[in-house]
C-alpha cells in the first residue's frame, strides 16, 4: 500500500521573519512580493489589509505595520531544514512546490507505529524546526500535496482520496488559477465537477498540465519526484533572533541543527562519534573568539533524544565570553551504523548502549575530568598501579600483577592502625581471611617498598586491604599495621 504524506508550511512567509517582530505590538505584521501583500498577520487583517493588495494600501491602512519584502532564499533553507529532519522518517523526501514536502512513509508505516504515530513524530519536527504545518495522508503524492495545501486531511484507500478530492477548491490546482474567471462562468468550482468535464475539451482549452496534474492526484497516472540530496559531510549553521546572554538559552536553535542532523545521519547510515557545536560572539572590530563545545560520544549514535540530552548538559556548564549572535554544528566524525540488535531476550541490566549513554550523560554533567575508568599500570606498589583516566582517554587496561584480590580504590594516605591483643584493630580486631601478598619493588628508584598485603575481616563482615611492613626494612623492631584501601 502507497501511503504518502504532505507537509504544507501555510505560514513560511511570516515564520522566517519571525525573529525581527514581536507579535504582541499590535501594529501588524505584512509580507510583500513585488510591492504586494502574500501573507499578513492577525492584527494587519483586523486593519483591512487583505492579500493580494498593493503596498500603498497597506500604509493608509495600518501605517504602523512592519513591511518585509519575501526573502526566497530563508525560505528555502528553512524548507530544506524540515526536508532534512524528515529524513528520518523516509529516504524518501521531496521538496515540493509552494512551501510543500513531500515524504513516501509506504515502507516506514510499521517501523513507526502507523499514519497517527508518524504524524505526531512529524508534528515534533516541524515545532522544532520553527513552523507551523498541516498534513495529507493519501495514496498519491499528488493527493497528499492537496490535501496538505488545503489545511490537512487523510485519505488511505483510492476510493476515500475520490471522495476527498471531489470537495476541494478547483484553484487549488497552480494550472487552474489563470483560468479562474473561465471556470466560475460555467459553474465549475470543485475537483469533483472538474473531473466530470470531457477530457479533450478540458485538454483543448486549459492545456495538458491541469489534467495531468488531475491524473497523478487520483492515481491514474505515475508520478515522478526528485528526491532531496544530502552532501557527504554535514555542517550547518543559524543566526539567533536576539542576542543570547546564557548558553542554556542557545539549546532551541541548537535544537534544530540536531533534529537535521539526526536526519542526515538516518538518511546517510551513519552514526555520530563526535562533533562540534560553535557559538559565535561579535564580529568585526569588537571581534571575539567563538566558543566551541566538543561532544565526543563513547558509542557512536544518531538518536536525537540522546544527542539534545549530552547538549543541553554541556550548555549547562558554559560560560559564556560575551552574547551568541549565531550557532553552528559540524559533524566531524562518524561511522556506518551498526545494525540493531537480534537479540530475542533483552539483556539484564540494560544493554552496553544504555549503560554508554548513562556513561556519556555523566561525563556530560559532571565533566570529563571526574569520571574516570580504571587503567592499572605495570607495577607491583599498588600507589603506582592504581591508576585513574578519563572514559574517552585510549589507555588500555594493564592486568595488575599476581592474582591475589586488590580492591579498586586505595586511600590517598594509608592509615596507621592500632594494636590491640596483637591484632591489627580499626573499629573492631581484625582477622585475616586470605594468605598473605608480599611486594618487594621499588628499589631501582630509590623508594624500596617491603611489605606483606592481607585481606582482613572484621567483626560486621566488612573486609579491608591492610598490609604490616616487614621487621628489617626499618630500625625499629615492632610491627606496623597500616589500612591501605576498602573493599566493595
Amino acid at each position: 500500500m502507497q501511503v504518502w504524506i504532505g507537509v504544507h508550511l501555510p505560514s513560511l512567509y511570516l515564520e522566517v521573519f519571525r525573529p525581527k517582530w514581536s507579535p504582541d505590538t499590535g501594529a501588524g505584521v505584512v509580507v510583500l512580493d513585488r510591492e504586494r501583500v502574500v501573507a499578513l498577520d492577525g492584527p494587519a487583517r483586523a486593519a483591512g489589509v487583505r492579500p493580494g493588495m498593493r503596498k500603498g494600501g497597506v500604509l493608509t491602512l495600518a501605517p504602523h505595520a512592519r513591511l518585509w519584502e519575501r526573502d526566497p532564499a530563508r525560505e528555502h533553507d528553512t524548507t530544506v531544514a524540515l526536508a532534512t529532519g524528515l529524513l528520518q522518517f523516509s529516504p524518501q523526501v521531496a521538496p515540493a512546490s509552494e512551501n510543500t514536502v513531500l515524504v513516501d512513509v509506504s515502507a516506514s508505516l510499521r517501523l513507526f507505529g502507523g499514519v497517527r504515530a508518524l504524524l505526531q513524530a512529524m508534528r515534533r519536527v516541524a515545532e522544532t524546526v520553527g513552523v507551523t504545518a498541516s498534513f495529507g495522508v493519501a495514496p498519491t503524492g499528488a493527493g497528499a500535496w492537496l490535501l496538505a495545501r488545503n489545511g490537512g486531511g487523510r485519505a488511505l484507500s483510492q476510493r476515500s482520496l475520490s471522495r476527498v478530492l471531489s470537495a476541494l477548491p478547483i484553484l487549488l490546482l497552480p494550472p487552474a488559477r489563470k483560468y479562474a474567471d473561465w471556470f466560475t462562468g460555467i459553474g465549475c468550482q470543485t475537483l469533483g465537477e472538474l473531473m466530470r468535464l470531457p477530457r479533450a475539451g478540458l485538454r483543448k482549452r486549459c492545456g495538458t498540465a491541469l489534467v495531468d496534474l488531475l491524473d497523478r492526484a487520483t492515481g491514474t497516472a505515475p508520478e515522478a519526484h526528485e528526491w532531496l540530496e544530502l552532501p557527504p559531510t554535514f555542517a550547518t549553521r543559524i543566526e539567533m533572533p536576539d542576542r543570547i546572554e546564557h548558553a542554556e538559552a542557545c539549546l532551541f536553535a541548537a535544537r534544530r541543527l540536531i533534529v537535521q542532523m539526526t536526519g542526515w545521519l538516518v538518511n546517510q547510515q551513519l552514526a555520530i562519534v563526535r562533533f562540534f557545536v560553535v557559538l559565535e560572539h561579535e564580529r568585526g572590530r569588537a571581534a571575539i573568539e567563538p566558543t566551541t563545545i566538543d561532544i565526543a560520544l563513547a558509542e557512536p549514535t544518531w538518536r536525537e533524544d540522546h544527542l539534545v540530552r549530552l547538549l543541553r548538559e554541556r550548555l549547562s556548564r558554559v560560560d559564556l565570553a560575551a552574547a551568541v549572535i549565531a550557532i553552528s554544528i559540524e559533524a566531524r566524525d562518524v561511522q556506518a551504523a551498526a545494525p540493531a540488535s537480534d537479540s530475542l531476550f533483552p539483556e539484564p541490566g540494560g544493554s552496553s548502549a544504555d549503560h554508554t549513554r548513562l556513561m556519556e550523560l555523566l561525563v556530560a554533567r559532571l565533566g570529563a575530568e571526574n569520571v574516570l575508568r580504571p587503567a592499572p599500570a605495570a607495577d607491583h606498589r599498588p600507589e603506582e598501579a592504581a591508576r585513574w583516566v578519563p572514559l574517552s582517554d585510549p589507555t588500555k587496561w594493564t592486568p595488575p600483577p599476581g592474582d591475589m584480590p586488590r580492591p579498586l580504590w586505595l586511600l590517598e594516605e594509608p592509615v596507621k592502625l592500632l594494636m590491640r591483643a596483637h591484632r591489627p584493630f580499626y573499629g573492631t580486631p581484625l582477622r585475616m581471611v586470605s594468605p598473605g601478598e608480599r611486594v618487594e619493588a621499588g628499589w631501582f628508584g630509590g623508594e624500596l617498598v617491603t611489605r606483606d598485603y592481607f585481606v582482613a575481616e572484621s567483626d560486621d563482615a566488612v573486609c579491608y586491604w591492610i598490609y604490616r611492613e616487614r621487621v628489617g626494612s626499618r630500625d625499629d623492631e615492632d610491627a606496623r599495621w597500616y589500612l591501605h584501601g576498602l573493599f566493595g
